[in-house]
């Protein structure tokens, strides 16, 4: 979360003036993430989170809000969007389309125990679970078109070698038959920072505004690659078959999906390696932005690479 376009306090609380919150006391942008200009907002009736939405079509939106009102509504801990007068939840503020949503307790930690990662395990696979009540669909649009895409504009600008294992990596996933693997809504974003803890407790999942649907397991290969790892990208054994558990517990594991996990691990590498370069080398304009460091998971695909079979070993008895 970032901020983007930057917003007066009047221009809030006028836009508040539409929800039954009550009136504005705080108003404080968010220097966390990437996409989305945000903003915690205190009111006289609680506490939230205000987005204005950089680059996403309505329909998207809808998609993002009808998933988090469906999980919000089966029990899962995530931000419940706010209703708006007029019975929606997606209006205008600043010239961008802009949601309220709840703004949970906790906050997101760095250095999860083996106890949070099966709880982040579980949630995942709540959420793979409960995604199948979700009518509207939403492509991925950051897979294999996406990676060809900004292969290709990061060309020139990254070393020869790194631009050689783009394309070798891109032209392995290419080839892959993933025809046979479970497929729904997938969170697609579900890092350390997604997620909050309160004393231990998971008490929210959030930011699900990269949701769409996709291949179940590669959501499980993102998770594994940010919360199931030591600081050289391989894998903590404890906490990859905790969360790994947790999750076979709330959606099973399909047949098919053993042999495909090393794959996974690398697409979901290098989906994040390609955005954090992009990022790095395109940067986007905003009074509060973070970019994170894209040799992170240029380590951790060259690792994945270098030892497929590494990924087998962490699965669960």
């Amino acid at each position: 979360m970032s901020v983007y376009t930057r917003v007066e306090t009047a221009d809030v609380a006028a836009f508040l003036k539409d929800y039954a919150v009550g009136d504005l006391l705080d108003l404080q942008g968010i220097a966390d993430g990437i996409e989305n200009t945000n903003y915690f907002v205190t009111t006289s009736g609680g506490r939230f989170v205000l987005t204005l939405f950089e680059r996403h079509a309505d329909v998207e939106l809808e998609y993002f809000l009808e998933l988090m009102v469906t999980l919000a509504d089966h029990g899962l801990a995530c931000p419940r969007p706010i209703m708006a007068d007029d019975g929606g939840y997606l209006r205008r503020l600043a010239e961008r389309p802009a949601a309220l949503v709840e703004r949970l307790s906790g906050r997101a930690i760095t250095e999860p125990t083996v106890e949070q990662c099966a709880a982040v395990g579980g949630a995942l696979g709540r959420i793979h679970r409960i995604g199948r009540h979700v009518h509207r669909r939403r492509a991925n649009e950051r897979g294999p078109a996406w990676w060809r895409f900004t292969a290709d504009a990061l060309a020139g600008t990254v070393p020869a070698d790194v631009s050689a294992l783009l394309d070798q990596e891109i032209a392995f996933q290419a080839a892959l038959d993933t025809t046979r693997l479970p497929r729904g809504v997938i969170h697609a974003d579900l890092f350390r920072d997604n997620v909050l803890f309160d004393n231990g407790r998971l008490t929210g999942v959030i930011d699900f505004y990269a949701a769409c649907n996709d291949i179940l397991l590669y959501d499980v290969a993102i998770c594994l690659n940010d919360w199931c790892i030591a600081p050289d990208g391989d894998f903590d054994d404890a906490r990859a078959r905790a969360f790994l558990a947790a999750y076979a517990g709330n959606r099973p594991w399909a047949a098919d999906e053993t042999a495909a996990l090393p794959a996974m691990l690398r697409a979901a590498a290098l989906r994040f390696w390609l955005s954090r370069l992009y990022d790095l080398h395109f940067p986007r304009a905003g009074e509060i932005t973070h970019v994170k460091d894209p040799a992170h998971f240029e380590r951790i695909l060259r690792r994945r690479i270098a030892a497929p079979g590494r990924a087998l070993a962490i699965l669960p008895d």
